[in-house]
């Protein structure tokens, strides 16, 4: 997919399991919604009646958005679905934004929901090895095959966190939320998001170094 390949998606993946903390949140996704918090604002007062705006703001938020339902699902089809399931609602629900928070949080909180809706309704799940592979039409069997393996590992570690832990790490390092921002579509404080992240982070990287340790 253009809007985000699968070799940065890998990438950042590969981070969890080499590099310190500090390196991790460091190199996390800095997308800086607050930058233009104003004006996605005017945009989405605009979206009700102007195409044109809404279209703006799902170019900037379509590549975090979709990277967040990646991660949390495991699947690109789930994502894309979920991702699509996301900007309908905000387009259908766009006339109740009313700029008391940032349209950041506010998308994120709807694309959190279409997640805990998609996983209520789901049908049992297959097998992570039938999980559809997220890989580029250049990409060898042997690179495809790989980047299986480690989605797997991924989804399956952050299964295993408390589901705050996941989501706040999710939002922060795939989404490209601020704390701040975070902790709005969450319902908490900036403290309590950042402590979630840490925490998250430092229990996915035990759980993936104790997978490693496993397979070898």
């Amino acid at each position: 997919m253009d809007i985000f390949t699968a070799q940065l998606f890998f990438r950042r993946l590969r981070m969890l399991t080499v590099s310190p903390l500090s390196l991790v949140l460091a190199f996390a996704p800095r997308i800086a919604y607050g930058d233009t918090a104003v004006h996605d604002a005017e945009l989405a007062r605009r979206a009700a009646s102007d195409p044109g705006a809404f279209s703006e703001l799902y170019q900037r938020y379509l590549p975090g958005v979709y990277r967040y339902h990646l991660a949390r699902t495991g699947q690109a089809q789930e994502a894309e679905d979920l991702t699509a399931q996301t900007f309908l609602t905000a387009l259908e629900a766009i006339h109740s934004f009313r700029g008391q928070g940032s349209f950041a949080a506010w998308l994120f909180g709807i694309a959190s929901h279409k997640l805990a809706d998609h996983y209520r309704r789901r049908r049992p799940e297959l097998p992570l090895e039938l999980a559809e592979a997220v890989h580029s039409p250049n990409q060898s069997l042997e690179d495809a095959a790989v980047q299986r393996q480690e989605i797997r590992r991924v989804t399956r570690a952050l299964r295993l966190l408390s589901p705050e832990r996941a989501e706040a790490l999710v939002l922060v390092f795939f989404g490209g939320l601020s704390m701040a921002e975070a902790a709005q579509a969450m319902g908490k404080t900036e403290a309590a998001v950042k402590m979630l992240v840490y925490r998250g982070l430092n229990e996915l990287k035990e759980r993936l170094a104790v997978h490693l340790e496993v397979a070898r």
